[in-house]
């Protein structure tokens, strides 16, 4: 096997948020380790939406029924003496409930996911929008990855298929979309206005690919936005419906960041599901076909490492949803440790449980802080020279223009490298920090942004801040 008698398609996969800079960041690791001397002792991995990487704290509850079902022994009726010193009831009464639908996290499960899970599942969508849900139509996923990969897979059937994708998006969708040799059919997001999205523009991009002779199928909205962290209103989310209803084709909702948000007065969280079933149209209501997709990797949960998800179908036809059964199927089944946090973030603790004042106080101290220190970023990145930072109304990253030197920008040429690549490899060189070019994610064509979470810990964030406005600082003087 070489590299020139791989799959070709597998060559063209690019995936920016674990490319060359992250790959330089865990080298610079390593030498760190090994005594090396840089101007900072250690590497801040702001590449990735990785919580607890960044020493974020797991939910204790989640962690103390996950436990639980991984030693079933503490759970027999000889041994609660002791347990219930050491675990509250609600999560020896949690792990005893998932493991007589579970049987034994060591085995598979249904190859759609456990059926307790699902119907865990379609009771949270229904308490969330007011309409019910199919646990039937619902699919447990090794995070929701791997649920998009699948709706993508299942949406290509030549090089002629479309699929709408945001710009800036989220990679993912660009490298399954080169895997599968499918067409991306890009749309903007307008920064000066918040990155909002446009429906007229679609309807253009739509128009105009189609008579190019792409055959466009979906819509990919990523709401909360990543890398933009924009939040849709119900209205603009009800033009979208009424967009796709239209023009014959798949929604595909990427809503992993739902409680990631941060102006929740003025800019509350609102689903697709929702959005679909308070549409005015009936015909609208039971015809557009939807696929959303939720995640325990992100909101205040970032267990990302557990690898769980969901995605729901909306209006798809039954023998479509049996092709989709038997693609996972081939999988066997998603991991159970997962599925056991996708029930548990959809059913926490309640009020008057034993846990609920616990885990209310930890989701709420970790929520708080988000805010904190994405407002806190934002400020920074505003107050550097030729930059400006549209504020994260959800999700957990900024996405900030930078305005570059001309000499940057020939020297970043000389290199063969996007100039904000250059830049972000500086600040990785300078500062330790790791983020992501724009251009990674893509933009509009002369424009140079990065992205970066906000998920360092607070207590180190003044200096966090600081590194990046001294290296900001230092690299627009070496190059004007």
């Amino acid at each position: 096997m070489t590299i020139k008698s791989i799959n070709p398609l597998v060559k063209n996969v690019e995936y920016a948020v674990r490319g060359k800079l992250a790959i330089r960041a865990e080298e610079l690791k390593q030498e760190l380790e090994e005594g090396k001397e840089y101007p900072f002792s250690r590497v801040v991995n702001c590449n990735i939406g990785n919580p607890q990487q960044l020493n974020q704290q797991p939910i204790k509850f989640y962690r103390q029924v996950s436990s639980l079902c991984d030693n079933p022994d503490l759970l027999k009726k000889e041994n609660y003496h002791l347990v219930s010193q050491l675990y509250p009831t609600d999560a020896i009464e949690r792990a005893k409930k998932l493991m007589k639908s579970i049987g034994s996290v060591g085995s598979y499960s249904h190859s759609q996911g456990v059926p307790a899970i699902r119907q865990t599942v379609a009771q949270f969508i229904k308490e969330r929008d007011g309409y019910p849900a199919d646990p039937n139509h619902i699919f447990l996923t090794q995070g929701a990855s791997s649920g998009v990969q699948t709706l993508l897979s299942l949406l290509t059937e030549n090089s002629n298929s479309g699929i709408m994708i945001p710009i800036p998006q989220y990679p993912l969708y660009s490298a399954s979309l080169a895997l599968y040799g499918a067409t991306p059919v890009p749309y903007y997001l307008n920064e000066a206005t918040g990155w909002s999205l446009d429906v007229d523009q679609l309807t253009d991009v739509i128009t105009k690919a189609r008579k190019e002779g792409t055959d466009v199928r979906a819509l990919v909205i990523i709401n909360p936005g990543n890398p933009t962290g924009q939040c849709l209103t119900a209205k603009n989310m009800e033009e979208i419906v009424s967009f796709c209803y239209q023009q014959r084709i798949v929604l595909l909702a990427d809503e992993v960041y739902q409680t990631n948000i941060y102006e929740p007065e003025e800019r509350p969280f609102v689903s697709f599901k929702k959005a679909l079933m308070d549409h005015p149209i009936p015909e609208v209501r039971e015809s557009l076909e939807l696929v959303s997709f939720h995640s325990i990797s992100k909101g205040m949960i970032g267990e990302c490492g557990r690898r769980g998800g969901y995605f729901e179908c909306v209006n798809l036809d039954s023998q479509v949803l049996e092709q989709i059964y038997k693609m996972a199927s081939v999988s066997l089944c998603p991991n159970v440790h997962g599925q056991i946090l996708v029930d548990l973030m959809c059913n926490p603790p309640k009020p008057g449980d034993p846990s609920y004042e616990s885990y209310k106080q930890e989701i709420e101290s970790i929520y708080e802080s988000l805010r904190r220190r994405s407002k806190k970023l934002e400020q920074v990145f505003n107050r550097m020279e030729g930059v400006t930072c549209q504020p994260a109304q959800g999700s957990m990253y900024l996405f900030p223009q930078i305005t570059l030197p001309s000499k940057a920008v020939e020297k970043a040429k000389e290199l063969d490298m996007a100039a904000d690549a250059y830049y972000s490899l500086a600040m990785l060189e300078a500062t330790g920090v790791c983020v992501i070019p724009g251009s990674g994610f893509g933009q509009k064509e002369g424009t140079w942004h990065f992205r970066s979470t906000f998920l360092p810990e607070e207590h180190l964030f003044d200096e966090f801040c600081s590194a990046l406005e001294k290296f900001h600082k230092d690299f627009i003087e070496k190059h004007t």
